[in-house]
């Protein structure tokens, strides 16, 4: 598949976006419809924020909040919080995705796209494509995530009241096991079991200590910077 065009690229990214991850983190948004609904919110507002904030964390605390009569400033500064998990992840996968022609204007688009999916996928699948048509395939795979977790946040709404809060709240959990399981099934050097175990013991510590919010860039930082100390370390145990 070397040869291919950069459409061609694009295509085989909405290709195999659209075969599976699409619709895992279509389903897991599908819950947010229904909040927004509960909100008070139109379907046109619940679409749209999966159009632009394409984060489903941060709109469960915009929508949750606003249901709650949370003040604005409060969620304001909760959503950067919970944000700030993916500059690591831009970090990580913009460097494989841009080449020397590549503009600051398309790494600014390519950012927008970058969420838990998206970037899980990404890491796993864009090292297979050569360097000419990653960010082609890149924003194939991710547009398609995009367009179809929009559709189903709009069937969420519109299906909300018919569908018991037990399997909507399910659907919204999707995503995380779905993200816990692809790590798992692309963890290859020590560091990233590290990195694993002490995300999933240590997250919960940070939360009762800082709170939601600051436990996970504490986690992040802390966490992450410890996993590939150890790594190193039992990398160079290995080698010696």
């Amino acid at each position: 598949m070397g040869g291919l065009s950069r459409t061609q690229w694009f295509v085989e990214g909405a290709r195999q976006s659209f075969l599976g991850p699409a619709w895992l983190v279509g389903f897991g948004l599908a819950g947010i419809g229904g909040l927004a609904k509960m909100a008070g919110f139109s379907l046109e507002a619940a679409v749209a924020s999966t159009l632009l904030i394409w984060a489903g964390p941060a709109q469960v605390l915009f929508f949750g909040g606003i249901a709650a009569g949370v003040a604005l400033p409060a969620i304001a500064l909760s959503i950067s919080l919970s944000s700030v998990r993916l500059l690591p992840m831009g970090l990580s996968l913009l460097p494989q995705l841009r080449t020397k022609s590549t503009s600051l204007a398309m790494q600014l688009l390519a950012s927008h796209y970058i969420a838990v999916t998206v970037w899980t996928e990404g890491m796993r699948r864009v090292p297979d494509v050569p360097r000419g048509g990653r960010m082609a395939f890149y924003l194939g795979f991710s547009n398609i995530c995009i367009l179809v977790s929009t559709f189903m946040t709009g069937a969420g709404y519109l299906l909300m009241t018919k569908l018991p809060p037990a399997l909507g709240a399910g659907l919204l959990f999707l995503s995380p096991v779905y993200f816990v399981a692809a790590l798992l099934r692309n963890a290859r050097a020590p560091a990233d079991w590290f990195a694993l175990v002490i995300g999933l013991f240590g997250t919960p510590i940070a939360t009762i200590l800082l709170g939601p919010g600051l436990d996970l860039l504490a986690i992040g930082l802390g966490g992450g910077t410890l996993a590939w100390f150890l790594g190193r370390r039992v990398f160079k145990g290995k080698t010696a």
